[in-house]
């Protein structure tokens, strides 16, 4: 269990009355669950919906390469800044209304990018897209006041493996729907807008309405200052391959970051009702998770980019590869591995229970080490590419299936949705840092002598570092799990004299020992 950390403005008052008003677990229902993991699947689809459709789009509206880049990065950015606000004002206000709200949002920017031919309002359409992001926490926070804890493992497993499942699903729906002669990206997005529809009108049907608001003020300078911090860190990640790593504008962005968080530390530290509470963000398994959850966003975008580029190489030509088109390498190279994440995160859950995250969250690191040392080793056959790439799958699944209930167990139930929102941006940022490092790699050492007309190919050997890099990933994630993680605590006792076993381990809480029920530190002076 967590120790609490009382809100800055807490006293014994607020103490009693969250006492008062925690929740009564509902038994929940699988329809509640399925919802919530169709709503995440939804986010997700998002995230790489565009990925085989940014040269249609950039050919449509005869953008540079420059430009349409900002139909990913736009995502980016907007999911990092509206995923803690949203999942914050989820805490005070109601996570139902923000579920609506946010699907309302994604609705409309999804219908905006299906009848939009302007690059202007298509980049828009993709920041509303990417509030969407937000969704994933707020599903965290329901299933953690809806269910009993004896099923909440296991339906964060759910949710999470949704996750992997949607971003195969949506490569795959994109690459059919780009087939023939003239392809029209405009599908696509009312593809994106009937999804989001229906996960709208789902969750307006199946989830209840919230019985609990903490209610407070809302920390707007906080909420704009981390939203600065991160444009000025993942904006030069996204965009540092084009513009130089040591050009004066990446290094300027990154030093203005650094400035940023200092100063964004200093004013939440100070306002009365911050955003994100700095003895949160720092305890020891909200630290740590939150690293493992970026060095699991590396992993994934490393096996993403590098299987869909190094598959759709020319053989004849590279010496390597498998000449594969963008549908072909969906379906055949990387659906499989979406797949198996799907059915791992049930397993997921099932280990949770019984050895605990934290193990499961080893256990899942050292498949991703087998299976990127397998890709590293042996990406010269289909069938090496493909069972290597479902190992990964295997390893991202648990990784997702534990990460949140490492969190669920480490804060208090008032911060449910703000803490899976900052674990929501660490994966975002490390999928962008990934992304950004192999795209580097591959652009930094190219094949010479090859035919006139035949764009530059990247040198194997950076395929080969790039799946070297992300099982090195995956290797931190086993320390952080072993090693970060590790630690016991106990809360202090409450007034009664009652001591509450704490444990970093994320396993299931007993219902008379969940987040909530938990005496806050000012209780034990009450």
């Amino acid at each position: 269990m967590h120790p609490s950390f009382g809100h800055p403005s807490t006293g014994k008052k607020t103490v009693k009355s969250s006492l008062a008003t925690a929740p009564d677990r509902r038994t929940g229902s699988l329809g509640l669950v399925l919802v919530l993991g169709l709503a995440a699947m939804v986010v997700s689809m998002m995230q790489t919906l565009v990925v085989p459709i940014l040269g249609i789009i950039q050919n449509d509206l005869g953008a540079t390469t420059a430009q349409v880049s900002w139909v990913t990065t736009a995502t980016l950015l907007s999911a990092a800044v509206f995923t803690p606000l949203l999942g914050r004002l989820g805490d005070q206000h109601g996570t139902k209304p923000t579920l609506l709200g946010v699907l309302v949002v994604m609705v409309a920017g999804s219908v905006l990018a299906a009848t939009t031919s302007s690059m202007l309002w298509l980049i828009v359409a993709r920041v509303m897209q990417g509030a969407a992001t937000a969704i994933f926490p707020l599903a965290l926070s329901v299933l953690r006041q809806e269910l009993a804890p004896a099923r909440l493992p296991g339906a964060m497993a759910l949710v999470s493996g949704t996750l992997g499942f949607g971003s195969g699903l949506a490569l795959v729906s994109a690459g059919l729907l780009s087939q023939g002669a003239n392809p029209d990206y405009h599908q696509v997005f009312w593809l994106a807008a009937a999804l989001a529809t229906a996960a709208l009108i789902a969750v307006a049907l199946v989830v209840p309405a919230p019985r609990t608001r903490t209610g407070g003020r809302t920390d707007w300078l906080g909420a704009a200052g981390l939203a600065l911090l991160l444009v000025l860190l993942l904006l030069p990640i996204s965009q540092g391959h084009t513009w130089g790593w040591t050009s004066a504008r990446t290094l300027g962005l990154f030093a203005a970051a650094v400035v940023m968080t200092v100063i964004w530390v200093l004013v939440e530290r100070r306002v009365r009702d911050p955003l994100v509470d700095m003895k949160m963000f720092v305890h020891r398994p909200v630290l740590f998770t939150n690293l493992a959850g970026l060095l699991v966003g590396f992993a994934m975008f490393a096996q993403f980019i590098g299987v869909s580029y190094l598959v759709q190489t020319p053989a004849e030509i590279a010496g390597y590869g498998f000449g594969a088109s963008v549908l072909r390498a969906s379906v055949l190279y990387l659906l499989p591995s979406a797949l198996v994440s799907l059915v791992a995160a049930q397993l997921g859950g099932v280990l949770v229970r019984r050895i605990g995250a934290r193990l499961t969250l080893a256990a899942g690191a050292a498949f991703g080490v087998i299976g990127f040392a397998w890709l590293t080793l042996a990406h010269d056959t289909t069938a090496s590419v493909i069972l290597a790439g479902m190992v990964v799958g295997v390893a991202i699944s648990f990784g997702y299936a534990a990460m949140p209930a490492l969190i669920v167990t480490s804060v208090p139930h008032h911060q449910t949705g703000i803490a899976n929102g900052i674990n929501s941006i660490s994966r975002s940022t490390g999928s962008a840092i990934g992304s950004a490092v192999v795209t580097s790699l591959l652009a930094s050492k190219t094949l010479d002598n090859l035919p006139a007309g035949v764009p530059a190919l990247p040198a194997e050997s950076q395929y080969t570092l790039s799946f070297a890099l992300a099982g090195m990933a995956f290797l931190l994630v086993i320390g952080v799990a072993m090693v970060g993680l590790a630690v016991r605590r106990r809360s202090p006792s409450s007034a009664t004299g009652t001591l509450a076993a704490s444990s970093d381990d994320g396993a299931t809480p007993s219902a008379s020992s969940d987040a909530e029920t938990m005496p806050d530190r000012t209780a034990v002076t009450a």
